[in-house]
């Protein structure tokens, strides 16, 4: 068996949504010191949905791959939709990680949650708290 999938391979020889979001509404970035990855998720939201969605991510394939998948699928998702994205559902999607490298697919999640908690400190009006 194959160390990746094709799904793997081909996000992380063709990782879609590279780059930076200028004028980003959220910005969240996120590392793993025990293997030195580190991602960095750019989003531009209008009326509650993730119009664009970039990454910077240094790491291996599995790293870039994840960021790259999560990245695509969020986009054009609401809000909390994306909210609810999980690492389980990133490696999913790109039909599994073996087990040493599941951490990629924590990262993902990890770097948009930090995006949206960045975003929910900008907007506090759009979260009000409620008990």
């Amino acid at each position: 068996m194959a160390l990746y999938s094709e799904k793997v391979m081909d996000h992380f020889l063709h990782p879609r949504n590279v780059g930076v979001i200028e004028d980003a509404d959220g910005v969240g970035e996120v590392g793993n010191a025990k293997c030195g990855d580190i991602m960095k998720m750019y989003l531009k939201i209008e009326d509650d949905t993730i119009k664009d969605v970039k990454f910077e991510t240094f790491g291996c394939a599995s790293a870039i791959a994840s960021s790259s998948m999560a990245t695509e699928l969020i986009k054009g998702q609401k809000l909390e939709d994306a909210m609810a994205l999980t690492n389980k559902a990133v490696a999913e999607a790109l039909d599994g990680l073996p087990d040493y490298k599941m951490h990629c697919s924590v990262l993902a999640e990890e770097a948009i949650q930090s995006a949206l908690e960045d975003y929910k400190a900008k907007n506090p009006e759009k979260f009000p708290i409620t008990y």
